[in-house]
Parts: structure tokens; C-alpha cells; sequence
């Protein structure tokens, strides 16, 4: 059972209307000055949007692969219906281009109330909409919780895969490329795609990739290509047909050494890194691949994987971004989907969806800015098994229009 002072106990204690009294807290020293009326007008449009928030069903098209995460949605849903009166309904998706194809699809036919309210988003899917004016807002940085966004430490929260945010976006979590193996058998990790190589080269078969499309093996490939490129900056740039072949020419050359010493020797792949983690754990596999540096700690935690299991990052960086919520142009319960977001930015949720044992999603707060209540939401022990114990720096993910070149080009190349 958990300590009176536990960050889950306290977070259960803080929910109901911590998001306002963050906010509050945040414009304390701007109350005494000229910016007051601003701030108190901002406050009553806050209210506002409270008020006609409540009663509505937000429907949110979120990713269904995790059971933790189905989880957390299921105790957010509770805490903002006993909160705010607002009912959230987890939509579950595999893929959320299938929804930026609905969401199309309803511009098409006229509907001006669509059937999603919220969506969970990145990268190229949110350029789609971002491009074809499928969105609701800018809202994202008027909403009372985004007072404690780091917008400075974590940029990300601003700039999705090389395009700004403009506000029509919430940040909701960190995320960074990690690789994990056991310790029985990888006692010293490769620190870069160099020394994977080499790894893999000694370890015939025992490290592999999901298969692009597949999100984890897409990732794999930015990172490779990142990590190798003479010259990044066309990265970071929309993609032409000269600087892909420019700048992916390591890449496949790469590639090309690499895949004879995969598992089955590159002939086939796995559909996704929930099976690579499988082989892993049943001895098949001996490096395993994730987009969460705390998976491997929850699989720990989890007993589906050993103890002897530990993460790291290539020590020159590996490929990282913010996932995000968004608002379709046609939603139907703007407002509460607006109250879901800000929601979802307070540091009760936002501790909770950081805690390990519940789902170990990393915070976009900047959590040394946080009075110290909110910030004792977020002490956790030190050194958590499988957890990674020496962060690299976060390389910023290339420009959306990269990942179908990447994965078109993988597909010519290796598909089978």
C-alpha cells in the first residue's frame, strides 16, 4: 500500500481543480502588475469554457496497443468526469492515419460536427491536418496548464517534426529512441550504429527491426540516417528527390552490411517492437528497440522481463520528439475537448503518466518551476531497474515529408 505521502496517494488528493489553481499560481506575479486585466480576462474565458464543457462526451481517437496506457485513459476519464462533468470516451485506433482519413472524409461530405473530438498525433499526420486546415485552434497555449510547459528545455513542445506548432497542438508527452538488452548477454552495449555493426557482426541473429511502416523500424531508419549523414541540415528540410539520394547514401550503405548478420538475415522482420520485445524475453533476440526510455522498467516492474535488463542511447544522441493532442476543425465538444487537453497537461496527470508502475511516459512540464506540492508528484526512487540511468542528448526528428521517402525507398529496397 502506498505511504499517506505517496506520489499516487497525492495525486488522487490534488486532481480536483489542480488545473486551475496551477494556472493561478502562474499569473500570481503578473496579477500586481499592468498585464492584471489581461490575465483576469483570460481567466473568465477559461470558466467559460469550463462551464460549456460540462455535460459533453469528448471523444478521443487514441492509439490501443497498451494495456498501461488503456489504463491511464480510463482513470483520466473518471477523474474529469468527477471533476468536470466532461465524458471521455477512449476511441481505439491501430493507426492514426486512419484518422486524418476520416477527418478528410468529413470535410468532404460537409459535416460540420465530425465524429472526433481529440486526437493523439505527430509528425506527418499532423502536418497532413495542419496543411489542409483540418484543425480547431491555435488553443494549445491558452490553455491554464500550459503555464508549466518546457518550452525551452524540451523545444519539441513547439516544433513538431521540423514544423512549428502555432498552437494547434497540446503537448502531452516526451519520448526518445532506446535501445535495452540484458545484461547476461550484451554486458557492454554498442554506443553507436558503428558499434552495433560490429555487435551484430559478432552476434549473428540476435538484434532485428520492426518492418517499415511499422513506427519503431521508420524510427530506426531516421536515426541511422541522422547518425551518418555528412550533413544533417537537408533533414531538416522538406525532401527532394536529390537530397534523398544525397543523404541517405550511408544509410543504405549501412544497411546494406548490416542486414546479412539480422535475425533471419534480414529476410524477414518482425510486425512491431511489442514482438521483438517477446523474442527478447523468450532468449530469441538480445537487443530490443522502443520509443519509451521507461518501457523496459515497466516490463520489469511487470515481471515480462528479467531484472538483468538495462536501456541506454547512443551516446551521440538518438531521435526525439513530443506526442501531442489535438482538436479536428469539426469537433463537436470543442470545449471539452479543450478541458480534456488541459487536463491531461496538469502535473496530477501528468505525474501519474510519468509514475513507472503506471505507465513511465516522460513529462513536458518543467518540473523545477512547479510549487512544491505539484512538485512532489513527481519524486520517484533513484536507479529504477531497466530504466535509462544516463540520458543522451535528444536529436530532433527530420522534416514529416521524410518518413514515406524513408519508408518507400526501405521498400524498393528490401521489401519483400
Amino acid at each position: 500500500m502506498p505511504s499517506s505521502s505517496s506520489p499516487a496517494r497525492l495525486c488522487r488528493r490534488m486532481t480536483i481543480g489542480l488545473t486551475r489553481r496551477a494556472w493561478l499560481g502562474a499569473w500570481v506575479g503578473l496579477m500586481a502588475t499592468p498585464f492584471a486585466p489581461a490575465a483576469a480576462a483570460a481567466d473568465k474565458a477559461w470558466q467559460a469554457t469550463l462551464s460549456a464543457a460540462r455535460g459533453q462526451t469528448v471523444y478521443f481517437n487514441a492509439w490501443a496497443g497498451s494495456e498501461r496506457i488503456n489504463a491511464y485513459l480510463q482513470w483520466a476519464a473518471a477523474e474529469l468526469q468527477r471533476a468536470h462533468g466532461v465524458k471521455l470516451v477512449h476511441v481505439k485506433v491501430a493507426d492514426t492515419a486512419e484518422v486524418v482519413k476520416r477527418i478528410r472524409a468529413e470535410k468532404a461530405a460537409g459535416r460540420g460536427e465530425g465524429s472526433i473530438d481529440l486526437v493523439w498525433i505527430n509528425g506527418e499526420n499532423f502536418h497532413a491536418l495542419k496543411r489542409e486546415g483540418l484543425l480547431f485552434g491555435p488553443f494549445s497555449e491558452q490553455l491554464p496548464s500550459y503555464a508549466f510547459v518546457d518550452t525551452v528545455g524540451k523545444p519539441t513542445t513547439r516544433i513538431d517534426f521540423s514544423e512549428p506548432v502555432d498552437g494547434m497542438e497540446a503537448p502531452w508527452g516526451m519520448a526518445q529512441l532506446t535501445f535495452y538488452a540484458d545484461r547476461a548477454r550484451v554486458p557492454a552495449a554498442p554506443q553507436s550504429a558503428a558499434e552495433l555493426l560490429a555487435w551484430a557482426r559478432a552476434n549473428p541473429g540476435r538484434f532485428t527491426y520492426p518492418k517499415p511502416p511499422a513506427f519503431h523500424g521508420t524510427t530506426l531508419l531516421k536515426q541511422l540516417a541522422t547518425e551518418l549523414a555528412a550533413d544533417r541540415k537537408p533533414l531538416y528540410a522538406p525532401v527532394t528527390s536529390e537530397s534523398l539520394a544525397r543523404t541517405t547514401a550511408p544509410l543504405w550503405a549501412y544497411l546494406d552490411q548490416l542486414h546479412p548478420h539480422l535475425w533471419r538475415e534480414g529476410r524477414q522482420f518482425p510486425t512491431s517492437n511489442v514482438v521483438m520485445r517477446q523474442m527478447l524475453a523468450d532468449g530469441e533476440l538480445a537487443i530490443g528497440l522502443t520509443f519509451n526510455p521507461n518501457e523496459a522498467a515497466n516490463e520489469i516492474l511487470a515481471k515480462a522481463l528479467p531484472a538483468s535488463v538495462y536501456s541506454y542511447q547512443h551516446v551521440g544522441g538518438t531521435i526525439g520528439n513530443t506526442h501531442f493532442l489535438a482538436i479536428p476543425f469539426n469537433a463537436r465538444s470543442r470545449a471539452g475537448a479543450q478541458v480534456v487537453a488541459d487536463f491531461m497537461l496538469s502535473p496530477a496527470a501528468q505525474a501519474r503518466k510519468a509514475d513507472i508502475s503506471v505507465w513511465g511516459d516522460p513529462t513536458v512540464l518543467a518540473v523545477e518551476r512547479l510549487p512544491a506540492a505539484q512538485k512532489a508528484l513527481f519524486a520517484t526512487q533513484a536507479a529504477v531497474p531497466g530504466a535509462v540511468h544516463k540520458p543522451a542528448p535528444a536529436l530532433p526528428e527530420p522534416h514529416a515529408s521524410w518518413v514515406d521517402a524513408l519508408e518507400r525507398e526501405w521498400s524498393r529496397r528490401y521489401g519483400l
